[in-house]
C-alpha cells in the first residue's frame, strides 16, 4: 500500500482505494482475511480510525466483511462486484463521452470499432 500524504483524496478513500486494487488484482482473494487496522495504522503511521473508516467504506460496498473477534475478510462475490462497478464505471465515464465525441466528428460504428481494433492490434 502506498499512500499520498499530499494529496486531496482523505486517507481513508485511499485506505478503501488500496485495499480494493488489492482485491482486484486477486493479492487479496475472496475469504481471505484482510491486514487489521492495527497493523495497517501501524505500518503506515495513520490513525487506526482513519484506517477503520476506510474498511467500514468496504463493507458498505460488499466487498468486505467483519468478523468480530477476528477480523475484516474479503466478502464472497467481492471481485465479480468490483469487475461489474469497474465495467460500468468505464462505459460511463469513457465509452459514452467517446460516442459522443465519435459521433460529432461523423464516424460511423463500423470506423470507430476499426479504431478501437487498431488499438487492441498496435499496443501503443
Amino acid at each position: 500500500m502506498l499512500f499520498n500524504f499530499d494529496s486531496t483524496d482523505p486517507i481513508y478513500t485511499q485506505v478503501a482505494e488500496q485495499v480494493e486494487a488489492a482485491i482486484l488484482t486477486q493479492t487479496y482473494r475472496e475469504g481471505q482475511q484482510i491486514p487489521s487496522t492495527t497493523e495497517i495504522s501501524k505500518y503506515f503511521h495513520i490513525n487506526p480510525a482513519t484506517v477503520l473508516k476506510g474498511f467500514n467504506v468496504l463493507v458498505a460496498k460488499g466487498l468486505v466483511e467483519k468478523k468480530r473477534g477476528v477480523g475484516m475478510f474479503v466478502s464472497s462475490g467481492a471481485y465479480q462486484r468490483l469487475i461489474d462497478h469497474r465495467r460500468n464505471e468505464f462505459y460511463q465515464l469513457k465509452i459514452r463521452p467517446l460516442i459522443k465525441e465519435a459521433q460529432q466528428l461523423r464516424f460511423s460504428e463500423a470506423a470507430l470499432l476499426d479504431l478501437i481494433k487498431r488499438g487492441f492490434e498496435t499496443n501503443d
